[in-house]
């Protein structure tokens, strides 16, 4: 791994504690999980953001496969690394029980950026798993926002979980797997092949539960307007 890239990482997750200790003092009555999802809100704004600017060509966004990471490639794993960093070690510290989907989502993350940066392998992939993992996640994050600015049960949350499960549905359920096929055909190392996959079964394993969320949602819905 690059100098340059292993001190993006360094200061990375020192910026997103950073920004998480700021909020945390700019908003003392928000709770800690609230300061959290907004440093989160941030990074996958700026994942996206990153993401794009380093794809090559968009008529082939995965292409060239099994390729070594560009410059702008390597910046935006090395920032989404450096946010997974922290918010790992971040959740750890939270008073509430230890999200282990999340735990799990995280390690394999983690592992499989820093085998494509090590082996410098897997860059037009690692990219395109990163802009689908993250496009739903700012809409993740603002149905949890929107209940503790007092919008639970409201219209606007609603939208909310649906813009979410829609978003995320298409991108992990769609993209996801026609990603999984590529990174598994191509001439990646086993533990980046072994990652792909463990991250496509923790999307589906997801996309059952935000099925079942949004079921129960519009369920409890319906059955409020009847009664009102």
């Amino acid at each position: 791994m690059e100098e340059q890239v292993v001190n993006l990482i360094v200061g990375g997750v020192v910026s997103w504690t950073m920004a998480f200790l700021m909020l945390r003092k700019s908003f003392p009555k928000r709770s800690f999980e609230f300061c959290n999802r907004t440093v989160s809100t941030l990074h996958a704004t700026l994942a996206v953001i990153l993401a794009s600017l380093s794809v090559q060509d968009w008529m082939s966004p995965i292409s060239p496969l099994a390729s070594k990471p560009s410059p702008r490639q390597a910046q935006a794993l090395a920032v989404t690394l450096s946010y997974l960093i922290y918010d790992l070690g971040c959740g750890l510290f939270d008073d509430k029980r230890v999200n282990v989907d999340n735990v799990i989502h995280h390690l394999v993350s983690i592992t499989g950026i820093s085998a494509g940066l090590v082996y410098q392998k897997c860059g037009s992939e690692l990219v395109a798993a990163l802009w689908i993992t993250e496009l739903s996640s700012p809409f993740l994050h603002m149905r949890e926002l929107l209940k503790e600015l007092g919008y639970r049960d409201t219209d606007l949350n609603l939208v909310a979980d649906i813009a979410f499960a829609v978003i995320f549905s298409i991108a992990r359920m769609v993209g996801g797997p026609y990603l999984t096929f590529k990174t598994l055909s191509a001439d990646n190392p086993f533990i980046i092949k072994a990652m792909a996959l463990g991250l496509q079964l923790v999307s589906a394993f997801w996309f059952y539960k935000i099925a079942r969320m949004v079921k129960y949602k519009l369920t409890k819905r319906t059955a409020s307007k009847k009664t009102a």
